[in-house]
């Protein structure tokens, strides 16, 4: 290929990605018929849960989230502690809180209605840079390119960008804006989006079927799986606790975890601290504070649990009270029937649910 070539390759492609779009665009519950202008109240919801979460996972929590509150102002009118019932399960639970504060300061200082600028709209809690710049230009078409892993991806391998993660974040910003066409900008983005998610995959990407194979740097060299780049992880040190399981006939003992911090207002059971290193002793030392309890047993195996930045074993106590023990302070009894209704993050689920089991 000449240098002019090249050049006209290049010069072609967000027409080519546009082509391919109305050709190939996934059907998704937030993205509007082919021709629509997409409602920025959805998007703005698809994209907070899009975050770290996969499409197939977000596709029944946006649909029951958009059943409960269909527009910004009635889920700015909601309570936290309904948003956050309403979010178990699909964990990073500060979304859940930054969603709620977010609605709640659309509806209050702007009517209800959503900027649209992506500085009014950074300007909002828990939008960043990136969707700032996925709802500016789905919603409102303004000439701007959010770039997502998809997008990462794809333009890595296009350009052959050599940089690892996150240092190559910058030049791949600028190289995915080289994509953008002169108008449909939220089409462009969501091209991308649909092409990494289909055909530039992580593994085994479909190269025969790319619109923009042709030029491909990473395709012509034949190591297209090796991109994007990436710094070698680091594992956090393993944490270590204790979780009570504290039944009062057809109740268990619970409590909310502070506003602040990991896992913010979602309810547990009572627990030791999670630290490094931590023996059985030490957090069995933390149970709860209870009349009637005349010994902890405690249950075979660990519950394991990973977050982001550390992994997490929990040994599992139980214990049963007589049925006029009183919760103590900051805690409180609920039905064993109803727990699908409470905040409860998956860790407490999974250890609930080795503390009830036979």
């Amino acid at each position: 290929m000449t240098k002019q070539d090249a050049v006209e390759s290049a010069d072609a492609r967000p027409a080519l990605l546009l082509a391919w779009y109305d050709r190939h665009r996934r059907r998704l519950p937030w993205r509007p018929p082919a021709g629509e202008r997409a409602d920025p109240y959805r998007v703005w919801l698809s994209e907070i849960m899009l975050q770290q979460t996969g499409v197939k996972t977000v596709g029944p929590y946006f649909e029951k989230f958009l059943a409960r509150w269909p527009d910004v102002a009635s889920l700015g009118r909601a309570s936290l502690d309904d948003v956050l019932r309403m979010w178990a399960g699909l964990g990073y639970y500060s979304r859940a809180r930054n969603l709620h504060a977010c609605a709640v300061a659309v509806l209050r200082d702007h009517g209800g209605l959503f900027p649209d600028t992506e500085e009014g709209l950074r300007s909002l809690p828990g939008i960043g840079p990136y969707t700032a710049s996925a709802i500016a230009a789905i919603a409102f078409d303004i000439r701007t390119m959010p770039v997502d892993g998809n997008i990462e991806r794809v333009v890595s391998r296009l350009y052959a960008v050599e940089d690892p993660l996150p240092q190559a974040k910058p030049k791949i910003q600028q190289l995915a804006a080289t994509l953008l066409a002169d108008c449909r900008a939220g089409d462009s983005a969501q091209a991308l989006m649909d092409l990494g998610s289909s055909v530039c995959t992580p593994k085994k990407p479909a190269c025969a079927l790319c619109p923009l194979n042709e030029g491909c740097a990473a395709r012509m060299r034949g190591d297209a799986e090796t991109f994007p780049r990436k710094a070698p992880k680091k594992s956090g040190t393993l944490r270590r606790g204790a979780a009570f399981i504290v039944t009062r006939g057809d109740e268990l003992l619970v409590r909310s975890r502070p506003e602040k911090g990991l896992l913010g207002g979602m309810t547990e059971v009572p627990g030791s601290d999670w630290l490094a290193a931590q023996d059985d002793k030490a957090a069995l030392k933390q149970a709860p504070a209870l009349n009637g309890i005349a010994r902890w047993h405690r249950k075979a195996g660990v519950v394991t649990h990973v977050f982001t930045h550390f992994p997490l074993e929990l040994v599992i106590y139980t214990a049963k009270v007589p049925a006029r023990t009183r919760a103590p302070d900051d805690m409180r009894w609920v039905p064993i029937a109803t727990l699908d209704s409470e905040a409860l993050p998956n860790v407490m689920r999974k250890a609930i649910a080795h503390g009830l089991g036979e």
